[in-house]
């Protein structure tokens, strides 16, 4: 058996995270690091103590579950919460930011994302990242490291 990189064991527990999301649309997890060590994870779900898309059905406006909280939003609000600083830091995200992930990636100080699957990859998101220097990674998860897709079976 070989080692997992850094890169794919961050991964695995974003996609770990996800198995926690609350709405049918997609499940998306995100972990945020720093110096190889895991400061916050989130995973997209209803605010604490709310309605979850699993019990109540997503509430969609414009193509969008507002009930939702995004993962990478979570994990950066738990950050704030406990006083974790974020700057120069990297987060692992299970699908690519959408455009206000990416603003909110941006404006915490994160240095490098990580993702696994492209997902509506927004042109201005790409370009946003690019102005301000943070590094986009695509990251494949080694197999088999778990097999997510059988988990919730």
């Amino acid at each position: 058996m070989t080692r997992i990189s850094w890169d794919q064991y961050f991964m695995a527990q974003s996609h770990l995270l996800a198995l926690r999301s609350t709405c049918t649309r997609l499940s998306v997890g995100a972990t945020i690091v720093r110096d190889k060590r895991i400061i916050a994870g989130g995973y997209n779900g209803s605010i604490a103590g709310g309605d979850h898309c699993i019990e109540k059905g997503c509430y969609v406006i414009d193509n969008h579950c507002v009930r939702t909280i995004h993962a990478e939003i979570n994990a950066l609000l738990q950050c704030a919460k406990f006083g974790v600083p974020t700057s120069e830091a990297e987060v692992y995200v299970t699908h690519f930011p959408c455009l206000q992930c990416c603003k909110a990636i941006i404006q915490a100080g994160i240095k490098k994302v990580y993702y696994a699957v492209d997902y509506k990859n927004h042109p201005y998101a790409i370009e946003l990242f690019e102005q301000a220097n943070v590094k986009v990674e695509k990251v494949e998860l080694k197999e088999p490291v778990i097999d997510f897709r059988k988990i919730n079976q």
